[in-house]
């Protein structure tokens, strides 16, 4: 009696368990098809002076759903507005990202360009909270209106359903899908005529110029006025940090001797940054450049000369040069330079220092000028948009590393060599050459080493390219200029000019 009743409670469970295995993915099917709820969005008004200008404007916060050719929403993309009130639709317009790929917008949102900005101490740690957030004067809403776009996977952006995120993670895919946000942001807003501007940081340089590709390489174009690059970085290619690509040496060498400068390590420094620059600029298309193709039958007489040189640029030691045969890596550099200090370098920006685990290692734990921001950043941007917006959401603003399993192949170049090679500079070449109106503006850090600037002036000095369109300035900081308070006003004044100026 006892084994039936315990057979049939047996049987009983595994029933109720096959029932609710069976039971999982139609609950699933059905949580995917439910009804979509409408876009959430928030429209707050607000008054600020930037620029020296008294602005009334509305803020516009939450979602534009991407939907496919049936009207069926697939992804959310999560942006904020900024609108100067009065309805001139005359007046520029300029769309706004940041990079990674797979970073939400909030470093050029809450650092540079948006009404509301936070303050950090430069070239330090911004220690544990609160982090002071005030009226950003330097705002460009005196000029421009502003919208900040979060891609999907970054910030409050997602995808809905069924619709599997991966599918907007590449160069062409990614380009697209904001492109499709920019037409609706204008269909939706009457800002069809207005003059436009695109503008990125970081990968944000890279979407740009595939947005480029997509807005204006089709026969329904939107034509754009102009192009804001802010630590570029467009070919992948010459930058690629493998063995037998000599080009990184090359390309690197400029800010390894600004950093050394800096840091009072570069032998027999010249009086400014720009003079460092440009006499490592001249020695690594000259002598060096002649030296790294010869490999191992490069001379001992011109092998001495150029570990000499290098030497003096890079503040480091002819030993050490000499033990990487003329071909010092970034990683290494960051360790070396203030080796004897017990000290490493930042990589984004290479003014802040940072404490390894030990001082022995090969290259540093972590980024210093990255740890020394994150904090108060996305503290800001989560603070910023959920009080003074009123955005209300459960989900969490991702603001780094979202994504994965990034698609580099870039449309319409096909073949072994484009996958190998990968640039999107030739899509900005072709854009200036199909469009007199449009100009470039190039904003780098004279100690990035993410994106380092003689790269962004190696990638658009190529056959092609129309120089006098594209703009270059250079600031006393690195990848985000913005957080040293002087370049933060300069960059303001550089972009508010060349927006001014059509």
């Amino acid at each position: 009696m006892r084994l039936t009743s315990s057979l049939a409670a047996l049987a009983l469970a595994l029933s109720a368990t096959i029932a609710h295995a069976q039971d999982e993915p139609r609950k699933k099917d059905e949580a995917a098809e439910a009804p979509v709820p409408a876009p959430n969005v928030s429209v707050t008004r607000h008054k600020g002076v930037f620029g020296g200008k008294a602005i009334s404007y509305t803020a516009t916060t939450g979602e534009t759903y991407l939907k496919d050719k049936d009207g069926k929403p697939l992804a959310a993309i999560y942006a904020t507005s900024y609108v100067k009130d009065g309805g001139d639709r005359n007046r520029p317009i300029t769309f706004l990202y940041n990079g990674g790929p797979g970073s939400g917008s909030l470093w050029l949102h809450m650092g540079a360009f948006g009404p509301k900005r936070v303050v950090l101490p430069d070239a330090q740690d911004d220690g544990a909270p609160p982090y002071p957030l005030v009226d950003n004067a330097e705002s460009l809403l005196d000029v421009t209106d502003l919208v900040f776009i979060d891609p999907v996977g970054t910030g409050f952006s997602h995808a809905i359903g069924k619709k599997d995120p991966k599918d907007y993670w590449g160069v062409s895919a990614d380009a697209k899908s904001i492109a499709e946000f920019i037409r609706l942001w204008l269909n939706d807003n009457g800002r069809w005529s207005s003059p436009k501007y695109i503008g990125g940081e970081s990968y944000g340089t890279t979407r740009s110029v595939a947005l480029i590709n997509e807005l204006e390489g089709t026969y329904n174009d939107i034509a754009v006025n102009g192009i804001i690059l802010i630590s570029t970085i467009l070919d992948f290619g010459a930058s690629a940090e493998v063995q037998g690509n000599e080009m990184p040496y090359i390309l690197n060498l400029p800010s390894m001797a600004t950093t050394a400068w800096y840091h009072k390590r570069m032998g027999n420094p010249p009086a400014t940054v720009a003079e460092a620059a440009q006499q490592a600029r001249a020695f690594a298309t000259g002598p060096y450049a002649a030296a790294l193709p010869k490999g191992n039958q490069l001379s001992p007489q011109e092998r001495a000369s150029v570990r000499t040189e290098l030497a003096r640029l890079t503040g480091l030691s002819e030993s050490f040069v000499d033990h990487a045969d003329l071909r010092v890596t970034p990683g290494r550099f960051y360790k070396e330079l203030l080796r004897d200090q017990g000290l490493s370098i930042g990589r984004l920006d290479t003014r802040y220092t940072g404490k390894d685990y030990d001082a022995a290692g090969e290259e540093p734990d972590n980024d210093p000028s990255f740890y020394a921001i994150d904090g108060a950043y996305t503290a800001a941007m989560n603070s910023y948009a959920r009080d003074e917006l009123k955005y209300r959401t459960d989900r969490s603003y991702v603001t780094i590393g979202g994504v994965s399993g990034w698609d580099w192949k870039l449309q319409g170049q096909r073949g072994r060599d484009s996958e190998v090679y990968a640039s999107v500079a030739p899509y900005l070449g072709k854009a200036l050459r199909e469009n007199s109106g449009l100009k470039v503006f190039v904003g780098q850090g004279w100690y990035d080493f993410a994106t380092p600037f003689f790269g962004a002036e190696y990638a658009m000095s190529r056959t092609g390219f129309d120089a006098s369109r594209i703009h270059y300035h250079y600031y006393d900081a690195g990848h985000m200029m913005y957080v040293r308070p002087d370049d933060l006003r300069k960059l303001s004044a550089d972009i508010r000019a060349f927006i001014t100026s059509r």
